[in-house]
């Protein structure tokens, strides 16, 4: 479908060189799909899945430690 849009025009090119996107068309394609897929995770996410809150925290493993599975990095000293 062919439409007329005005966006930042500065914001697009950035995107699309960020990206590698070859066309403003696959850039706002794409951003529409990634905000649409954000939109139906949160669906997901605050319908609980069909769980119970019980159920939700019987899923998780007691023995996860998420600070574990974290990378220690060095922090980066700038300027020098």
């Amino acid at each position: 479908m062919k439409m007329t849009m005005h966006i930042d025009e500065a914001l697009l090119l950035r995107v699309m060189a960020t990206y590698g996107f070859a066309s403003k068309t696959e850039a706002v394609e794409m951003a529409l799909r990634e905000l649409d897929r954000k939109a139906r995770f949160r669906e997901v996410g605050l319908a609980g899945m069909g769980m119970t809150p019980e159920e939700l925290g019987a899923a998780v493993d007691p023995a996860y430690d998420l600070n574990a599975l974290r990378v220690a990095e060095t922090p980066t000293k700038y300027g020098q």
